[in-house]
């Protein structure tokens, strides 16, 4: 079966995508957190398809969705496969929704118990995108005057650490 192409952003698919989830088979469910919605977050082209991001009051993550029939690797649904970013690999399982049609996630965040306000969870996704797509630069030494003002250069995964528990 051939993917389902996406021409334009598939942003307005995964919203009533994923709110159809919430509303048909999350009603109730205590990990629900009722300070989030469901969002559609920065998708854009990536490699010929898209990629971005979905907040919903159960988990975050990334999906990437076909937007082209070129070079779109099918994996099936619930199956896994790795995808290479310049932050490094990560793990994508495949799923299938009437209004997506084929597409793979990677959850970031599950549950969302953590994120306070829709705000939070949006401004951490974009991080994490922006994350995702940025080459990790090499520790940087440690300079002696930093050193002795005791202070000492963050990594971006330290950065993203930092985030209000």
């Amino acid at each position: 079966m051939s993917p389902n192409i996406h021409i334009v952003s598939p942003a307005d698919a995964v919203e009533a995508a994923f709110s159809r989830i919430q509303q048909e088979c999350m009603v109730d469910v205590p990990i629900l957190n009722p300070a989030l919605s469901v969002e559609a977050i920065d998708f854009q082209r990536w490699q010929g398809h898209w990629l971005g991001m979905v907040v919903t009051p159960w988990c975050m993550s990334l999906l990437l969705l076909p937007g082209s029939i070129d070079n779109w690797v099918s994996t099936g649904e619930n199956k896994r496969r790795f995808v290479r970013f310049p932050a490094g690999d990560f793990a994508f399982l495949g799923g299938h929704e009437t209004e997506l049609g084929e597409y793979q996630s990677c959850s970031l965040f599950s549950p969302m118990g953590k994120f306070s306000s829709q705000s939070e969870a949006t401004m951490t996704a974009r991080a994490s995108l922006v994350g995702l797509l940025t080459v990790p630069q090499p520790p940087q030494a440690v300079n002696k005057k930093d050193r002795a003002a005791g202070q000492t250069p963050v990594s971006r995964r330290n950065f993203f650490a930092f985030r209000k528990q």
